[in-house]
């Protein structure tokens, strides 16, 4: 059986074009939606992929229709692929159901993961440069060193707490003691005060 899903991104956007040539293809039933490509949630197509069994084929106007991007669309049709059903998209006229389209498509998984590996490789020279400059990953420390033998001294008074000391920041109890722990103050009974 064909199964066709169709979609639309605004409200602006008329679905017959995808519909009539869906109906073409000979798709015995057909999904279609209202919604961003870019959204997650996108229950139309979450219903056609339960309703697809072995041996069915889904069937799109244009592949954009059905991805939010090439990572998304290659593991959508893998996971299709697994199940034993097929997939056309019209408008590439990619059909996996011949070994033409499964060799095109497999093309398109290749450059998904050269995609993949590029942005990853990317991260991690970015990182290696950031290190060689003196630069360490992650999120900048909400208080300079200064700070921090600020606050230890703060902490030394008996009357001040650390919920005060930590408020006064403008930080949380616990981003305060991450901070003296990394400065290395000891762990003063005094630092451990509650407020009353």
């Amino acid at each position: 059986m064909n199964i066709g899903y169709a979609r639309v991104s605004t409200q602006d956007q008329r679905p017959e074009l995808q519909l009539d040539a869906l109906a073409a293809a000979s798709c015995e039933q057909v999904f279609h939606e209202k919604v961003s490509g870019q959204g997650k949630d996108r229950p139309e197509l979450e219903t056609c992929l339960k309703v697809l069994r072995k041996g069915d084929t889904l069937v799109v106007w244009r592949l954009d229709r059905l991805g939010r991007s090439l990572n998304n669309l290659v593991e959508i049709v893998h996971g299709l692929e697994q199940q034993g059903i097929g997939f056309k998209s019209l408008t590439e006229s990619i059909d996996t159901t011949s070994a033409g389209g499964r060799l095109v498509f497999h093309i398109f998984a290749a450059l998904a993961e050269f995609e993949r590996n590029l942005i990853r490789e990317r991260t991690v020279a970015g990182l290696a440069a950031a290190r060689a400059r003196g630069r360490k990953g992650g999120r900048k420390a909400k208080l300079t060193k200064a700070d921090v033998r600020k606050a230890a001294a703060m902490l030394l008074d008996p009357l001040m707490t650390k919920t005060e000391v930590a408020k006064h920041f403008g930080i949380s109890r616990v981003t305060l003691d991450s901070a003296l722990k990394r400065e290395g103050y000891p762990q003063n009974p005094l630092f451990n005060r509650q407020q009353v």
